[in-house]
């Protein structure tokens, strides 16, 4: 692996993190918990995309190909009231 060298620019928040994440000794240096982090932004564009491509990509196929399954908006506000009726109903019966 090929490495290049950055100097970037952290708020400070976010610079006491990888600060307590190298002192913890949980990562050996700062450069690993930003590895990491960046590890796990491409991880979760790629599962972004996966889903894009296999889900969104799917229902959009479907509908173009069949326009009756469209919901109307009014339809749409329904299900999403009656949903919220029923999470209400089983939050106060929990």
């Amino acid at each position: 692996m090929t490495a290049k060298k950055r100097s970037i620019t952290l708020p400070a928040e976010m610079a006491d993190y990888v600060e307590r994440k190298v002192a913890s000794g949980e990562y050996g240096s700062e450069s690993e918990v930003v590895r990491d982090g960046l590890r796990a932004l491409q991880a979760r564009d790629q599962a972004v995309e996966a889903w894009l491509r296999s889900e969104v990509a799917a229902a959009y196929d479907a509908t173009k190909a069949d326009p009756s399954r469209l919901l109307s908006p009014d339809e749409v506000q329904a299900r999403l009231v009656k949903q919220l009726q029923r999470l209400r109903t089983n939050a106060n019966a929990a």
